[in-house]
């Protein structure tokens, strides 16, 4: 159900453009704020503005704000190219392919981890949101390789817990754009929201506080391979440093790669694989270490790059 909100601007918006004093009032991007505007959903003192006006402090606003939108449930149905690494009674670790969530969420309409183990016949825990249940880190959907889902409660609480404090070896293999110098370093950058609200993450000074270290395995003529460890997990980390460094993933076209090298080396998204992962098993304790191989479009690319240089 729609919420009508009646207040006045805050004197701290002062001279702000309308759309973006909407986004930092009710906390949407100004891509949503604009199509509320050009809706008629939103009022200043009385008469229908522009998305770029630039707002009074005191003047009075009225804005219709939408109902929140509803978190999809996930959907049982297999998902092809997912592999099972392995599976005991706690876990389940899964090599996930590309253009595959991790879970539903408002926007998503493709398949997910989550739906796909269901859709198979596999047992997941319970814990958790009922759209996510059983799920502890998340990939991006075109970000391909290991990740863990919980199959008892028990796994869920170890493994969420072992996230958070960071006990949890994750490894990436990226390949960047030129020669990042030194060729081994850590990018200590706080990640938050892009203040230009299009989805995208970026290093803003009071975001959440984000550590990624990396090492150069192989350097070519236009590009670097790189392991990379992550020590936080933000959403976007890795593409969001290595673009903040000028070093972005290759074929990342939304964090500034170069579209003539993605065309050139046949990618259509950002050359990253969770390649290792490793923990302690939440039952037995043993450190447990899993590895998957790059897919082909990853491969494919990879050559391609070798043979030029």
């Amino acid at each position: 159900m729609s919420e009508r909100r009646s207040l006045p601007v805050p004197d701290g918006l002062e001279g702000e453009r309308l759309d973006a004093a909407l986004s930092r009032l009710f906390g949407f991007s100004r891509t949503r704020a604009a199509e509320l505007i050009a809706d008629g959903e939103v009022l200043v003192d009385g008469r229908q503005p522009a998305k770029s006006d630039r707002v009074r402090g005191g003047a009075w606003l009225e804005v219709t704000l939408p109902p929140p939108p509803t978190t999809p449930m996930p959907v049982a149905e297999p998902v092809p190219g997912m592999t099972i690494v392995y599976e005991d009674d706690d876990i389940l670790v899964v090599n996930k392919p590309i253009g595959v969530a991790a879970h539903p969420t408002v926007g998503w309409t493709g398949p997910t981890v989550i739906g796909g183990l269901l859709g198979a016949g596999h047992t997941i825990a319970t814990s958790g949101a009922a759209e996510r249940q059983g799920i502890v880190h998340r990939l991006d959907a075109n970000t391909t390789g290991a990740m863990v889902v919980a199959k008892s409660e028990h796994a869920y609480s170890h493994l969420k817990r072992a996230f958070k404090e960071r006990t949890v070896d994750k490894r990436y293999h990226a390949l960047v754009q030129g020669h990042p110098d030194p060729f081994r370093g850590t990018v200590d950058a706080p990640i938050d929201r892009h203040p230009s609200g299009d989805g995208r993450f970026a290093v803003v000074a009071g975001g959440k506080p984000s550590v990624t270290h990396y090492d150069t395995i192989e350097a070519f003529r236009a590009a670097s391979l790189l392991d990379i460890k992550l020590e936080t997990g933000r959403t976007h980390q890795i593409r969001v440093h290595m673009s903040a460094l000028r070093h972005p993933c290759a074929g990342d076209l939304f964090y500034g790669a170069d579209p003539t090298l993605a065309a050139r080396l046949g990618l259509t998204r950002q050359w990253l694989h969770a390649v290792a992962l490793g923990f302690e098993h939440p039952s037995t304790g043993e450190w447990m270490s899993f590895s998957t191989d790059y897919p082909a479009d990853l491969q494919k690319a990879l050559d391609l790059v070798r043979q030029e240089s």
